[in-house]
């Protein structure tokens, strides 16, 4: 039970700042992997910090990550895409920032937590209205109310 809820309205925007928020981030992120690092780089660098896979888990990264932080900016399978985020988020917390304590001057994990705390969010959330998914949806619900009348009057 919520005690104070916010307009609809505020609501929806606040989901679609947050969307794009985190969106820009982890597009960043995936890009750099490709782009400024490269994925040669990004993947010694995974080895040098201990993560299994490294070449496999640097494509997965990378490819997550820009995929995703797009997929959030436009809230497109929004659900899905906050998920792997935070997965990914989760591993990179787990591999190799948790024993560095919590400060990202330290390399450690305050960054990756509230990436996946906000990918979480979104995945139990969802894009809201100004979204794909909010378009897309709207139509499937609207699709959806068609068929149950239809079969309420027994059509």
């Amino acid at each position: 039970m919520t005690l104070i809820k916010l307009p609809r309205a505020l609501r929806e925007a606040f989901l679609l700042l947050a969307r794009v928020g985190l969106g820009a981030v982890f597009l960043a992120h995936g890009l750099q992997k490709f782009v400024s690092n490269g994925m040669g780089a990004t993947a010694e660098g995974f080895a040098a910090m201990g993560v299994p896979a490294p070449a496999l888990s640097a494509w997965f990264a990378a490819l997550v990550e820009t995929v995703g932080g797009a997929a959030l900016i436009l809230g497109a399978l929004t659900p899905v895409f906050a998920l792997l985020l935070a997965i990914n988020m989760i591993g990179a917390l787990v591999l190799v920032h948790l024993p560095q304590g919590l400060w990202v001057t330290d390399n450690g994990y305050e960054l990756v937590l509230g990436l996946a705390a906000g990918a979480l969010a979104l995945a139990a959330a969802g894009a809201g209205r100004f979204s794909v998914d909010g378009l897309l949806g709207k139509r499937s619900t609207d699709a959806a109310e068609v068929a149950r009348e239809g079969v309420l009057a027994g059509r």
